[in-house]
C-alpha cells in the first residue's frame, strides 16, 4: 500500500476521491488554494447550481454522503420550456419520475469537506497554491499564502483534482514526451442572475423542472435552490449583432433585450440591472489531454484531465465518475498502482472525450432544437419506442444521465439512433399516425438487425 497520498485540490472531485481513499485505509494530505469554504459559510442561490444523475449519486453513495445530499437536492422531472410569449411546455426527462438533481456546487463541496474531515487519515491544509511538480523525483511545491513559505513535499503517490486550468496538468504536459493536448472555448460566455424567492419563501416559478428560454442562437435557464431562489444563466455570444454581450452594456440595452427575448422572466428578477452589470461573464471551455499519469507516481481526474461544457449537466458527474471508476480498479488489480494508474489512464479518456462531444451537442439541442415540432416529435416516438420495446432501445439522454453506460458507447449508440431517426421522421404523414405507423416498427426492426450485424 502506498504509504502517504497528496491530493492538489478540494474541490468536489478531491474531498470525494479522498473519502474513498481514506475509507481503503490511505493517509491522504489534501491541498487547496482557497481558504476554508466552512469558515465563510454557504448562501443558497449564490453559487453555479449544477445538475446531479444517477453517475454521480454512485460515487455519493460510496463516499457515504448520499442521504446528506439528497435532503438539500431538489428533484428537477423535465425541461420546461419558455417561449417569447411566455407559453410553457414541458418535456419529461425520462420514464416513471426519473429526475435529475439540482444541488448547490458550494453546499455539496463543504458537505464532502466536512465528510473527509471525519476521517483520522485525511489532513486539509488550505491556503496553500500549488507551484509546481517534480515528476522526476515526485516532489510538490507549495506556497503558504499567509506568509509566503514554501514548501517542498514527496508523497509516494500524487493526484491533481485542481481543475480546469491544473497546475499538475501543466508540468505534466511540458515534462511529458507524447503528451496530447487541446484548449477550445466556444464563442459564447454565460453571466448569472438570480431569481429571488417570493416573500412567502415559495419558488416564483415551477421549482421541479429545468427552466429553459431557448431562443435559436442563444438561450437562458434556471435551476432551483433550496432557499426559494432560481439560479438563472444567460449564455449569449460574446460578439456580433444586438444579440451579444458586447451590445448590451447600459440599462436600455440590457431592458430591451430582456423585454424582447425573455418578458416573462422580468417580474420575477427584481434587481436585473444591478446582477447584469455586477456579476462577471464567465467562459466556456472544453479541454481534453492525453495522457492523464505519470507512470504509477501521478494522475489527474476531473476538470483537469476533462473540462467540459455544461450543457450535458454531467461535468461534475464524469468527474465524480473517474472517482468510483478509479476506486474499482484498487479491488481489480488488488491496490497495484503500477496497473491501476497506467490501466485507467489509457481507458478513460475515451469516456471524457464523448462526454464533451455530447456536452457541445447538447449546447445546440438546449438553445435551439427544444423549440422544434420536429425534435419534440423525435422524443415522443422515442419514448414510445423505449415502452414498446424496453430491453432494446434506451433513448440517448436516459443512456447518459440515467444510466452507467460508458460515455462511449452512449455517444455511439446516439449517432446510430440518429440514423434511425432519419428515416422514421421522412416517413409520409409521421406527424398524425406515428403510433399506429406499421412502417416505424418495420424501421426499428431493421435497425435492430444492423446492430446485431455490426456487433
Amino acid at each position: 500500500m502506498k504509504e502517504h497520498i497528496i491530493i492538489v485540490g478540494a474541490g468536489l472531485v478531491g474531498s470525494a476521491w479522498a473519502v474513498m481513499l481514506a475509507k481503503r485505509g490511505y493517509k491522504v494530505d489534501i491541498y487547496e488554494l482557497r481558504d476554508d469554504p466552512r469558515k465563510a459559510g454557504f448562501i443558497g442561490g449564490r453559487s453555479i447550481n449544477l445538475a446531479m444523475s444517477d453517475r454521480g449519486w454512485r460515487a455519493m453513495e460510496k463516499a457515504g454522503v448520499k442521504e446528506t445530499i439528497r435532503k438539500v437536492a431538489i428533484p428537477m422531472y423535465g425541461r420546461r420550456m419558455h417561449d417569447e410569449q411566455g407559453q410553457l411546455t414541458f418535456q419529461p426527462y425520462g420514464q416513471d419520475d426519473q429526475a435529475i438533481y439540482s444541488v448547490s456546487r458550494g453546499g455539496l463541496n463543504i458537505e464532502l469537506i466536512k465528510l473527509a474531515d471525519e476521517h483520522d487519515n485525511i489532513r486539509f491544509f488550505f491556503g496553500h497554491k500549488c507551484l509546481g511538480v517534480d515528476l522526476e523525483s515526485n516532489t510538490l511545491r507549495f506556497e503558504r499564502r499567509a506568509d509566503g513559505k514554501q514548501l517542498q513535499l514527496t508523497p509516494d503517490l500524487i493526484f491533481g483534482t485542481d481543475g480546469a486550468f491544473s497546475v499538475i496538468r501543466r508540468d505534466l504536459m511540458m515534462n511529458t514526451r507524447n503528451f496530447n493536448y487541446s484548449q477550445s472555448f466556444l464563442d459564447y460566455g454565460y453571466k448569472e442572475v438570480l431569481i429571488p424567492a417570493k416573500a412567502d419563501g415559495s419558488h416564483a416559478i415551477a421549482p421541479n423542472s429545468l427552466h429553459i428560454w431557448p431562443r435559436g442562437n442563444f438561450m437562458m435557464i434556471a435551476l432551483p435552490n433550496v432557499d426559494g431562489s432560481f439560479t438563472g444563466t444567460l449564455f449569449l455570444p460574446y460578439k456580433g449583432g444586438d444579440e451579444a454581450f458586447d451590445n448590451l452594456q447600459t440599462d436600455e440595452q440590457i431592458m430591451g433585450f430582456f423585454e424582447k427575448y425573455f418578458p416573462d422572466s422580468l417580474p420575477v428578477i427584481p434587481n436585473l440591472l444591478q446582477e447584469f452589470h455586477e456579476n462577471p461573464t464567465a467562459s466556456l471551455v472544453t479541454i481534453r489531454c492525453n495522457p492523464w499519469n505519470h507512470e504509477d507516481k501521478l494522475l489527474i481526474m476531473g476538470d483537469a484531465s476533462h473540462a467540459i461544457v455544461p450543457f450535458y449537466g454531467q461535468g461534475m458527474n464524469s468527474g465524480f465518475e473517474d472517482c468510483t471508476i478509479l476506486d474499482g480498479m484498487i479491488d481489480e488489480y488488488d491496490g497495484d498502482w503500477s496497473q491501476i494508474i497506467p490501466a485507467f489512464s489509457a481507458s478513460r479518456p475515451a469516456d471524457a472525450n464523448a462526454i464533451a462531444d455530447l456536452a457541445l451537442r447538447n449546447f445546440v439541442e438546449m438553445r435551439d432544437k427544444v423549440a422544434d415540432p420536429k425534435f419534440l416529435l423525435r422524443k415522443a416516438i422515442a419514448a414510445h419506442l423505449h415502452d414498446k420495446y424496453p430491453e432494446d432501445f434506451l433513448p440517448l439522454y436516459s443512456q447518459v444521465t440515467f444510466s452507467h453506460t460508458p460515455y462511449h458507447e452512449a455517444l455511439q449508440e446516439g449517432l446510430r439512433q440518429d440514423e434511425l431517426f432519419e428515416q422514421i421522421l421522412a416517413l409520409d404523414g409521421i406527424e398524425d399516425n406515428w403510433r399506429e405507423n406499421p412502417e416505424v416498427d418495420r424501421l426499428f426492426q431493421n435497425w435492430k438487425k444492423q446492430e446485431a450485424v455490426v456487433m
